[in-house]
């Protein structure tokens, strides 16, 4: 007969303890010592085992911190103003950006209409993963005019926040005058990026932010993960500072 692989087996017990609340949202699982020696499996199967459940979302792991149930859902509101660092620190989850592309390149006809350029002018291209302790939410690509944030680049790769680097640059304030919303299975970068199965749930946004003046300042896709976010879309502003 043929047998079930150990590593599934673990990964089965596993999820039926999450799912019973054994480890609530956020709970520290035992150390991958204490797991290895509950199952009597050697380390290497015990973290195939929990890759799997990464994959699907039920856990994560912080470097130097061990492994954690995965928390709720985390609301996240979509209004005139969007600040990914302040809406995840509001949530009381500590926000990361993985930078995966920054560079400066001629824009092309999508770009250029949409943050009212001249085709080829040049763009500043920022891509990257936005994580909350640890854990993808969403796979972004932000687009912005090169002439008006000339250092815009430099300012990225000392902060991780979009809102002070544009603030770097002498833009105080911006608001969302778009937003538009599809729903998308994952990709495999995408899923890879992501930590997701290839075929999973996205939301794909796509967004134009303007300044006080009504004029672009940045054009983007966002792809966020389906069963890890929540987003909230409201008419009133959920944050005034950056």
């Amino acid at each position: 007969m043929t047998r079930t692989p150990l590593w599934t087996a673990i990964a089965d017990t596993l999820r039926r303890e999450l799912a019973a609340g054994l480890y609530p949202p956020g709970a520290k699982l035992p150390t991958e010592a204490a797991l290895a020696a509950r199952f009597g499996v050697n380390r290497h199967t015990l973290r195939h085992a929990l890759s799997v459940l990464a994959q699907e979302g039920l856990v994560h792991s912080r470097r130097g911190a061990g492994v954690f149930a995965a928390a709720r859902p985390v609301e996240y509101p979509l209004g005139r103003r969007v600040r990914f660092h302040q809406n995840l620190r509001a949530a009381g989850q500590i926000p990361q950006r993985a930078l995966l592309r920054l560079e400066t390149r001629p824009a092309d006809a999508e770009e250029a209409r949409a943050l009212r350029m001249e085709p080829g002018a040049q763009v500043h291209v920022y891509e990257g993963v936005s994580l909350a302790d640890g854990l993808p939410l969403a796979h972004f690509l932000s687009i912005f005019p090169a002439a008006r944030f000339p250092a815009l680049p430099e300012r990225l790769r000392q902060t991780s926040s979009v809102t002070a680097a544009l603030l770097a640059e002498g833009l105080a304030d911006y608001t969302r005058a778009e937003t538009r919303l599809t729903a998308v299975p994952a990709g495999p970068v995408q899923a890879l990026h992501l930590r997701l199965r290839e075929g999973a749930p996205l939301l794909r946004s796509r967004a134009l932010n303007v300044d006080t003046a009504g004029q672009p300042v940045e054009y983007g896709e966002t792809h966020y993960a389906g069963e890890r976010l929540t987003l909230v879309v409201s008419a009133d502003d959920p944050s005034v500072s950056p």
